[in-house]
């Protein structure tokens, strides 16, 4: 997600509650006819970025680099349900279905991973572009048409591919915004539909609970997750290098008696912890990492062992995910730079810098969830 104005991002946040009238969401079955879904992912597809290599170079605080190789993709036990951040650069309020090369980049940086561990979907919607969200034209009428995709795309993944199935959610910023409020309108009142939730991953998008809680908020049944191998749970939070400023985009709400939630995927019961970054070689600059001493990679994916650490931190009426550099003497490995200023932390980086955490934490819930 690149520079937007504040103020219209903050709309994109309030349409995980409401339906930008401030009114309750209610389900409109209707509204999931019509065309049928275009996919940016999908397995078996002839093109999906979704299917991209895992092979990885592991780099050490020495410099020494080595390869790991995949393995070969088994059947995976569950699916992922993806929806991609702020992205599109079209010139218009809101994107068309074209699978724009931003779309494919996305998918290969946030999704591709967890090709390990599920099988992925990932739908291509009408989301408020980049542009958009500068303009001040845009309305919630924008974001309803978003969302409508989103949630045609679920009934349509539901009807023709999930077969009982679990399915783990993941969405990042406008992403994660959108299945906020498709957990709140389809799943959190169901109980049936909660069971087929093996996790929901809602990244950089400010997940509302009341303070000192875990449950409430957004959600009225759906809790965080304080375990590895929990079910039926979401994780949230936005990665900082330090405090959010007063006025952040993350990591603070309005409502003086929620805050935002905050669950380390790597140590989700709290507590600090190294993280498992793993970057998209050709992201990586684009997302804020300054490459000190640029290695030849040979491979889709780099990973530094031991470099970021991250704990959720609650300060001054925010939370968040506090990272920090573990570096010793002689380390040239990358750092992180906020890109889009300390309003927005590590947005960009939101994803990556658990993204290993997170595979793998879904890996123990989908264990779980099928016995």
């Amino acid at each position: 997600m690149t520079r937007p104005l504040p103020r219209c991002f903050a709309l994109v946040l309030a349409l995980a509650a409401c339906d930008g009238t401030g009114a309750p969401v209610t389900p409109d079955a209707s509204a999931d006819a019509g065309a049928d879904t275009v996919w940016l992912c999908r397995p078996g597809a002839a093109s999906n970025p979704c299917a991209l290599s895992l092979d990885t170079t592991v780099v050490s605080a020495d410099g020494t680099a080595t390869v790991e190789r995949a393995a070969p993709p088994v059947e995976a036990p569950v699916d992922c349900f993806y929806v991609y951040p702020t992205i599109s650069a079209q010139g218009t309020l809101n994107a068309d279905l074209s699978v724009d090369p931003e779309l494919v980049t996305i998918a290969e940086q946030q999704a591709a991973r967890f090709s390990s561990v599920c099988r992925v979907f990932a739908p291509v919607y009408r989301q408020v572009t980049v542009s958009g969200l500068i303009d001040p034209r845009v309305t919630p009428a924008n974001f309803d048409l978003a969302y409508a995709d989103v949630r045609r795309a679920w009934s349509e993944y539901l009807a023709r591919d999930n077969n009982g199935r679990g399915v783990v959610l993941v969405g990042h910023s406008q992403g994660a915004a959108m299945l906020t409020r498709l957990v709140r309108e389809r799943i959190d009142g169901d109980a049936a539909a909660r069971a087929r939730v093996v996790s929901a991953l809602l990244i950089g998008g400010d997940v509302r609970v009341p303070a000192g809680a875990d449950v409430g908020g957004d959600f009225a049944h759906v809790p965080a997750c304080r375990a590895l191998d929990q079910t039926g749970c979401v994780v949230a939070y936005s990665a900082f290098t330090m405090t959010p400023p007063a006025g952040a985009l993350f990591g603070r709400v309005d409502d003086a008696a929620s805050r935002a939630l905050c669950v380390n995927p790597a140590m989700p019961a709290g507590g600090a912890s190294p993280l498992r970054a793993v970057f998209h070689v050709r992201s990586m600059e684009s997302q804020g990492v300054a490459v000190r001493v640029p290695a030849a990679l040979t491979t889709p994916w780099v990973t530094y062992p031991g470099l970021f650490r991250g704990a959720c931190m609650a300060a001054d009426g925010a939370s968040w995910l506090q990272i920090t550099e573990s570096r010793a003497t002689g380390d040239t490995r990358p750092a992180l730079t906020d890109a889009l200023g300390p309003a927005w932390g590590l947005h960009l980086l939101d994803v990556t810098l658990a993204l290993g955490d997170m595979v793998d934490m879904v890996r123990q819930q989908s264990a779980r969830w099928r016995r």
